[in-house]
């Protein structure tokens, strides 16, 4: 009874939990650098629609990507969403083709770069700027499923 104690209290000493798995995240090498993005993932219509909507904050280096089914030149609004957004608009080849700056929060104003994309990447206001990611720049999907 003791050497199965023994035994089964080695076992669970030794047991070691998985490794969490890192968040999916899209990441731009650019003339400043590497930049890697956490991201959430909005791929069904309701998702897409809600977005960032009603969010009070959001840390550097996270945003949201948006996947469409096909490319399009797709238009976003802020109504609801008080943050100040970069909107980032990526091809099927995943390279920039256009970027909304600073978009003014709580606004119906439409916003789109007038080019088709396929993804669309929102983060905090100033960000693509501040790493250089502008039409032309590729970025890389890191544990996206797609």
């Amino acid at each position: 009874m003791r050497a199965l104690l023994a035994a089964l209290l080695l076992l669970s000493c030794t047991r070691r939990e998985a490794p969490e798995a890192a968040p999916p995240a899209v990441r731009f090498e650019t003339a400043r650098g590497t930049w890697v993005v956490a991201v959430e993932i909005a791929r069904s219509a309701e998702e897409r629609a809600r977005g960032l909507m009603h969010r009070r904050d959001l840390p550097r280096d996270h945003g949201m990507l948006f996947i469409f089914e096909e490319s399009a030149d797709h238009t976003f609004w802020m109504r609801d969403t008080p943050l100040s957004l970069d909107m980032i608009f990526l091809g099927d080849d995943r390279s920039v083709v256009g970027v909304v700056a600073n978009a003014e929060p709580r606004t119906d104003t439409m916003r789109s770069v007038g080019k088709p994309s396929r993804y669309v990447l929102e983060v905090a206001g100033g960000e693509a700027f501040a790493h250089a990611v502008g039409p032309g720049a590729r970025a890389a999907f890191i544990g996206v499923p797609e």
